[in-house]
Protein backbone atom coordinates (compact mmCIF):
# COMPACT_ATOMS: atom_id res chain seq x y z
CA UNK A 1 0.00 0.00 0.00
CA UNK A 2 2.58 2.39 0.88
CA UNK A 3 4.55 1.64 -2.38
CA UNK A 4 1.44 2.18 -4.60
CA UNK A 5 0.88 5.85 -2.58
CA UNK A 6 4.79 6.56 -3.21
CA UNK A 7 4.26 5.47 -6.91
CA UNK A 8 1.50 7.95 -7.08
CA UNK A 9 2.32 11.20 -9.10
CA UNK A 10 0.20 13.44 -6.87
CA UNK A 11 1.68 12.60 -4.10
CA UNK A 12 5.24 13.14 -5.56
CA UNK A 13 3.80 16.88 -6.61
CA UNK A 14 2.58 17.53 -2.99
CA UNK A 15 5.76 16.36 -1.34
CA UNK A 16 7.61 18.32 -3.74
CA UNK A 17 5.24 21.23 -3.11
CA UNK A 18 5.40 21.22 0.78
CA UNK A 19 9.21 20.98 0.28
CA UNK A 20 9.81 24.21 -1.64
CA UNK A 21 7.07 25.99 0.54
CA UNK A 22 9.19 24.45 3.80
CA UNK A 23 12.66 25.75 1.91
CA UNK A 24 11.12 28.87 1.00
CA UNK A 25 9.91 29.73 4.20
CA UNK A 26 12.83 28.62 5.94
CA UNK A 27 15.41 30.82 4.15
CA UNK A 28 12.97 33.94 4.44
CA UNK A 29 12.75 33.59 7.86
CA UNK A 30 16.54 33.57 8.04
CA UNK A 31 17.18 36.27 6.24
CA UNK A 32 14.82 38.71 7.57
CA UNK A 33 14.97 38.05 10.90
CA UNK A 34 18.82 36.74 10.96
CA UNK A 35 20.59 38.76 8.54
CA UNK A 36 18.42 42.01 9.51
CA UNK A 37 17.75 42.56 12.80
CA UNK A 38 17.22 46.13 13.17
CA UNK A 39 15.47 46.39 9.80
CA UNK A 40 11.66 47.68 10.23
CA UNK A 41 8.39 45.63 9.56
CA UNK A 42 7.58 46.79 5.92
CA UNK A 43 11.52 46.07 4.89
CA UNK A 44 11.62 42.71 6.69
CA UNK A 45 8.36 42.02 4.24
CA UNK A 46 9.23 42.50 1.40
CA UNK A 47 12.58 40.99 1.90
CA UNK A 48 10.87 37.90 3.21
CA UNK A 49 8.71 38.07 0.06
CA UNK A 50 11.20 38.12 -2.41
CA UNK A 51 13.72 35.10 -1.12
CA UNK A 52 10.24 33.74 -0.54
CA UNK A 53 9.38 34.01 -4.24
CA UNK A 54 12.94 33.40 -5.64
CA UNK A 55 13.45 30.17 -3.40
CA UNK A 56 9.58 28.85 -4.52
CA UNK A 57 10.66 29.64 -7.69
CA UNK A 58 14.21 27.44 -7.81
CA UNK A 59 12.35 24.70 -6.10
CA UNK A 60 9.20 24.65 -8.89
CA UNK A 61 12.00 24.74 -11.71
CA UNK A 62 13.68 21.77 -10.54
CA UNK A 63 10.60 19.96 -10.08
CA UNK A 64 10.18 20.89 -13.60
CA UNK A 65 12.79 19.38 -14.75
CA UNK A 66 13.01 16.29 -13.24
CA UNK A 67 9.05 15.75 -14.30
CA UNK A 68 10.05 17.05 -17.66
CA UNK A 69 13.25 14.28 -17.75
CA UNK A 70 11.01 11.06 -17.35
CA UNK A 71 8.60 13.03 -20.47
CA UNK A 72 11.25 13.10 -22.15
CA UNK A 73 12.85 9.49 -21.78
CA UNK A 74 9.34 8.07 -22.13
CA UNK A 75 8.46 10.31 -25.19
CA UNK A 76 11.65 9.10 -26.75
CA UNK A 77 11.32 5.53 -26.57
CA UNK A 78 8.08 5.65 -27.73
CA UNK A 79 9.47 7.49 -31.48
CA UNK A 80 11.98 4.55 -31.40
CA UNK A 81 9.23 2.46 -30.85
CA UNK A 82 7.22 4.21 -33.92
CA UNK A 83 10.31 3.83 -36.14
CA UNK A 84 10.23 0.19 -35.76
CA UNK A 85 12.72 -0.33 -33.07
CA UNK A 86 10.82 -2.60 -30.59
CA UNK A 87 14.09 -3.56 -29.15
CA UNK A 88 14.27 -0.13 -27.09
CA UNK A 89 13.67 -0.81 -23.08
CA UNK A 90 13.86 1.56 -20.40
CA UNK A 91 15.69 1.56 -17.49
CA UNK A 92 13.29 1.76 -14.52
CA UNK A 93 15.33 4.37 -12.67
CA UNK A 94 12.95 7.32 -13.58
CA UNK A 95 11.45 7.50 -9.99
CA UNK A 96 8.42 5.90 -7.93
CA UNK A 97 6.14 8.06 -9.86
CA UNK A 98 7.38 6.77 -13.65
CA UNK A 99 8.52 3.34 -12.52
CA UNK A 100 4.89 1.53 -13.26
CA UNK A 101 4.60 3.41 -16.27
CA UNK A 102 8.18 2.25 -18.03
CA UNK A 103 7.55 -1.28 -16.57
CA UNK A 104 4.12 -1.15 -18.84
CA UNK A 105 6.30 0.34 -21.85
CA UNK A 106 8.70 -2.12 -21.62
CA UNK A 107 6.11 -4.99 -21.25
CA UNK A 108 3.91 -3.81 -24.51
CA UNK A 109 7.83 -3.14 -26.36
CA UNK A 110 8.43 -6.87 -25.29
CA UNK A 111 5.08 -7.84 -26.90
CA UNK A 112 5.09 -5.98 -30.09
CA UNK A 113 8.86 -7.01 -30.48
CA UNK A 114 8.05 -11.00 -30.13
CA UNK A 115 4.56 -10.47 -31.98
CA UNK A 116 6.55 -8.68 -34.93
CA UNK A 117 9.09 -11.34 -34.48
CA UNK A 118 6.61 -14.45 -35.26
CA UNK A 119 4.92 -12.01 -38.08
CA UNK A 120 7.98 -12.08 -40.21
CA UNK A 121 8.88 -15.20 -39.19
CA UNK A 122 5.78 -16.94 -40.15
CA UNK A 123 5.63 -14.23 -43.34
CA UNK A 124 9.16 -15.66 -44.21
CA UNK A 125 7.66 -19.62 -44.31
CA UNK A 126 4.74 -18.52 -46.13
CA UNK A 127 6.83 -17.17 -48.93
CA UNK A 128 9.51 -19.93 -49.30
CA UNK A 129 6.10 -22.55 -49.25
CA UNK A 130 4.76 -20.63 -51.83
CA UNK A 131 7.43 -20.37 -53.78
CA UNK A 132 8.87 -24.70 -53.83
CA UNK A 133 4.47 -25.33 -54.54
CA UNK A 134 4.00 -22.80 -57.53
CA UNK A 135 7.29 -22.64 -58.76
CA UNK A 136 8.12 -25.43 -60.78
CA UNK A 137 4.54 -25.49 -62.50
CA UNK A 138 4.90 -21.61 -62.70
CA UNK A 139 8.46 -21.27 -64.38
CA UNK A 140 7.53 -24.13 -66.84
CA UNK A 141 4.43 -22.02 -68.28
CA UNK A 142 6.08 -19.22 -68.58
CA UNK A 143 8.81 -20.44 -70.44
CA UNK A 144 6.59 -22.09 -72.83
CA UNK A 145 4.30 -19.03 -73.61
CA UNK A 146 7.73 -17.01 -73.65
CA UNK A 147 8.87 -19.42 -76.56
CA UNK A 148 5.62 -19.59 -78.20
CA UNK A 149 5.51 -15.80 -78.51
CA UNK A 150 8.85 -15.17 -79.93
CA UNK A 151 8.16 -18.41 -82.97
CA UNK A 152 5.00 -16.92 -83.90
CA UNK A 153 3.67 -13.34 -83.02
CA UNK A 154 7.47 -12.21 -82.73
CA UNK A 155 8.38 -13.15 -86.00
CA UNK A 156 5.08 -12.57 -87.45
CA UNK A 157 5.44 -8.84 -86.48
CA UNK A 158 8.65 -8.50 -87.91
CA UNK A 159 7.88 -9.78 -91.40
CA UNK A 160 4.80 -7.27 -91.26
CA UNK A 161 7.06 -4.57 -91.00
CA UNK A 162 9.12 -5.70 -93.87
CA UNK A 163 6.89 -5.89 -96.18
CA UNK A 164 5.23 -2.49 -94.82
CA UNK A 165 8.54 -1.04 -95.58
CA UNK A 166 9.01 -2.10 -99.38
CA UNK A 167 5.19 -1.21 -99.91
CA UNK A 168 6.15 2.67 -100.44
CA UNK A 169 8.53 2.11 -103.05
CA UNK A 170 5.63 -0.50 -105.44
CA UNK A 171 2.56 2.41 -105.28
CA UNK A 172 2.01 4.46 -108.03
CA UNK A 173 -1.08 5.21 -107.44
CA UNK A 174 -1.39 8.33 -104.81
CA UNK A 175 1.74 7.73 -104.01
CA UNK A 176 1.51 10.35 -100.94
CA UNK A 177 -1.67 9.16 -99.71
CA UNK A 178 0.07 5.61 -99.89
CA UNK A 179 3.36 6.79 -98.03
CA UNK A 180 1.32 8.63 -95.15
CA UNK A 181 -0.62 5.33 -94.34
CA UNK A 182 2.45 3.11 -95.08
CA UNK A 183 4.25 5.42 -92.64
CA UNK A 184 1.61 4.87 -90.06
CA UNK A 185 1.58 1.03 -90.41
CA UNK A 186 5.54 1.14 -90.36
CA UNK A 187 5.23 3.49 -87.08
CA UNK A 188 2.49 0.79 -85.65
CA UNK A 189 4.23 -2.16 -86.50
CA UNK A 190 7.31 -0.52 -84.83
CA UNK A 191 5.60 -0.17 -81.46
CA UNK A 192 4.23 -3.41 -81.47
CA UNK A 193 7.16 -5.30 -81.89
CA UNK A 194 8.64 -3.12 -78.92
CA UNK A 195 5.45 -3.82 -76.76
CA UNK A 196 6.44 -7.69 -77.20
CA UNK A 197 9.74 -7.65 -76.86
CA UNK A 198 8.94 -6.38 -73.36
CA UNK A 199 6.27 -9.14 -72.86
CA UNK A 200 8.66 -11.98 -73.74
CA UNK A 201 11.45 -9.63 -70.86
CA UNK A 202 8.64 -10.11 -68.65
CA UNK A 203 7.69 -13.31 -69.06
CA UNK A 204 11.04 -14.77 -69.72
CA UNK A 205 11.96 -16.28 -65.74
CA UNK A 206 14.57 -14.65 -63.78
CA UNK A 207 15.62 -17.54 -60.96
CA UNK A 208 17.38 -16.54 -57.99
CA UNK A 209 18.18 -19.96 -57.50
CA UNK A 210 21.86 -19.50 -56.93
CA UNK A 211 22.27 -15.90 -57.17
CA UNK A 212 22.36 -13.46 -54.53
CA UNK A 213 19.37 -10.40 -55.10
CA UNK A 214 22.74 -8.63 -56.22
CA UNK A 215 23.72 -10.53 -58.97
CA UNK A 216 20.40 -10.84 -60.25
CA UNK A 217 19.82 -7.19 -60.14
CA UNK A 218 23.11 -6.54 -61.30
CA UNK A 219 21.80 -8.62 -64.63
CA UNK A 220 18.33 -7.83 -64.85
CA UNK A 221 18.39 -4.59 -63.81
CA UNK A 222 20.02 -2.76 -66.60
CA UNK A 223 19.04 -5.10 -69.44
CA UNK A 224 15.36 -3.76 -68.47
CA UNK A 225 16.08 -0.46 -68.02
CA UNK A 226 17.84 -1.01 -71.92
CA UNK A 227 15.26 -2.57 -73.53
CA UNK A 228 12.91 -0.12 -72.70
CA UNK A 229 14.55 2.86 -73.27
CA UNK A 230 15.46 4.06 -69.77
CA UNK A 231 18.45 5.43 -68.16
CA UNK A 232 18.78 3.36 -65.51
CA UNK A 233 21.18 3.96 -62.19
CA UNK A 234 21.20 0.94 -59.43
CA UNK A 235 22.57 1.83 -55.80
CA UNK A 236 23.66 -1.17 -53.66
CA UNK A 237 24.18 0.04 -49.78
CA UNK A 238 23.43 -3.21 -48.23
CA UNK A 239 26.12 -5.00 -46.09
CA UNK A 240 24.19 -7.62 -44.35
CA UNK A 241 23.08 -10.43 -45.90
CA UNK A 242 19.51 -11.06 -46.59
CA UNK A 243 17.32 -14.00 -46.07
CA UNK A 244 16.31 -16.04 -49.17
CA UNK A 245 12.17 -14.79 -48.54
CA UNK A 246 13.43 -11.33 -48.15
CA UNK A 247 15.73 -11.51 -51.43
CA UNK A 248 12.81 -13.10 -53.26
CA UNK A 249 9.59 -10.76 -52.09
CA UNK A 250 12.13 -7.71 -53.15
CA UNK A 251 12.96 -8.59 -56.25
CA UNK A 252 9.27 -9.15 -57.03
CA UNK A 253 8.62 -5.78 -56.02
CA UNK A 254 11.47 -4.31 -57.83
CA UNK A 255 9.84 -6.40 -61.07
CA UNK A 256 6.32 -4.60 -60.74
CA UNK A 257 7.84 -1.22 -59.88
CA UNK A 258 9.58 -0.94 -63.26
CA UNK A 259 6.81 -2.47 -64.83
CA UNK A 260 4.84 0.35 -63.34
CA UNK A 261 7.29 3.14 -64.27
CA UNK A 262 7.20 1.79 -68.28
CA UNK A 263 3.35 1.53 -68.63
CA UNK A 264 2.62 4.86 -66.76
CA UNK A 265 5.42 7.34 -66.03
CA UNK A 266 6.77 8.31 -69.50
CA UNK A 267 10.23 8.50 -67.52
CA UNK A 268 13.21 8.99 -68.99
CA UNK A 269 15.55 7.58 -66.12
CA UNK A 270 14.99 5.85 -63.07
CA UNK A 271 17.14 4.80 -59.75
CA UNK A 272 16.95 1.98 -58.00
CA UNK A 273 18.15 2.10 -53.80
CA UNK A 274 19.11 -0.87 -51.87
CA UNK A 275 20.08 0.80 -48.21
CA UNK A 276 19.63 0.02 -44.71
CA UNK A 277 20.04 1.63 -41.47
CA UNK A 278 20.39 0.01 -38.16
CA UNK A 279 16.64 -1.39 -38.01
CA UNK A 280 15.57 -1.21 -41.37
CA UNK A 281 16.09 -2.56 -44.96
CA UNK A 282 14.89 0.20 -47.23
CA UNK A 283 14.18 -0.09 -51.14
CA UNK A 284 13.25 3.15 -53.11
CA UNK A 285 12.40 3.22 -56.94
CA UNK A 286 12.52 7.24 -58.14
CA UNK A 287 11.60 8.26 -61.70
CA UNK A 288 11.50 11.23 -63.27
CA UNK A 289 8.34 11.01 -65.26
CA UNK A 290 5.14 12.86 -64.94
CA UNK A 291 3.46 11.91 -61.83
CA UNK A 292 0.87 11.99 -60.69
CA UNK A 293 -1.59 12.96 -57.07
CA UNK A 294 -1.67 9.89 -54.86
CA UNK A 295 -4.68 11.38 -53.42
CA UNK A 296 -6.96 10.53 -57.11
CA UNK A 297 -5.50 7.11 -57.37
CA UNK A 298 -7.08 4.40 -56.07
CA UNK A 299 -5.02 2.11 -53.89
CA UNK A 300 -4.88 -0.85 -56.43
CA UNK A 301 -3.48 1.45 -59.33
CA UNK A 302 0.27 1.39 -60.19
CA UNK A 303 0.57 -2.23 -58.37
CA UNK A 304 0.85 -0.50 -55.21
CA UNK A 305 -1.25 -2.70 -53.44
CA UNK A 306 0.66 -6.09 -54.79
CA UNK A 307 3.87 -4.53 -53.65
CA UNK A 308 2.13 -3.40 -50.07
CA UNK A 309 1.02 -7.22 -49.82
CA UNK A 310 4.44 -8.56 -50.24
CA UNK A 311 5.69 -6.32 -48.08
CA UNK A 312 3.45 -6.68 -45.72
CA UNK A 313 4.20 -10.50 -45.15
CA UNK A 314 7.60 -9.39 -43.68
CA UNK A 315 6.08 -6.74 -41.67
CA UNK A 316 6.78 -4.07 -43.63
CA UNK A 317 5.05 -0.88 -45.65
CA UNK A 318 5.09 0.32 -48.88
CA UNK A 319 4.11 3.71 -50.40
CA UNK A 320 4.16 6.25 -52.81
CA UNK A 321 5.33 9.44 -52.93
CA UNK A 322 4.54 11.46 -55.97
CA UNK A 323 3.22 14.64 -57.64
CA UNK A 324 2.20 16.14 -60.92
CA UNK A 325 5.19 16.99 -62.90
CA UNK A 326 7.86 15.99 -60.17
CA UNK A 327 8.34 11.91 -60.88
CA UNK A 328 7.15 9.25 -58.44
CA UNK A 329 8.52 7.21 -55.74
CA UNK A 330 7.99 3.79 -54.49
CA UNK A 331 9.40 3.32 -50.75
CA UNK A 332 9.58 -0.41 -49.27
CA UNK A 333 10.62 -0.54 -45.79
CA UNK A 334 11.26 -4.04 -43.96
CA UNK A 335 12.04 -3.87 -40.56
CA UNK A 336 15.44 -6.01 -39.29
CA UNK A 337 13.53 -8.06 -36.07
CA UNK A 338 13.76 -11.36 -37.32
CA UNK A 339 16.77 -12.04 -39.15
CA UNK A 340 15.83 -15.85 -40.76
CA UNK A 341 18.55 -17.82 -42.05
CA UNK A 342 20.71 -16.13 -44.57
CA UNK A 343 21.55 -18.47 -47.47
CA UNK A 344 25.19 -18.22 -47.42
CA UNK A 345 25.10 -18.92 -43.35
Amino acid sequence: MMVRLLRSGKWELIAMFVLAAALAYGAAAMIAYGLMPNAGRWELGLTASAVFLLVAASCGYWAGRRIQRRVDTLQLAMKQAVNGNFEIRIAERGGLSFTELYEEFNVLARQMEERMTYIQRTGEEQVMAEAASNEAAVLEERKRLARDLHDTVSQQLFAMHMCASSLPKLQQVDSERAAEVLGQLIEMSTLAQKQMRTFIAQLRPMELEGRTLRQALDKWFPDYCRQNHLQGELDWRLTEPLSEAKEHQLFLIVQEGLANVVKHANAEGCSLTLSENERQIVLSLQDDGAGFRVDEVKRGSYGLSTMHERAQKLGGTAEIISKPGSGTRVKVSIPKIWRGSDKNG
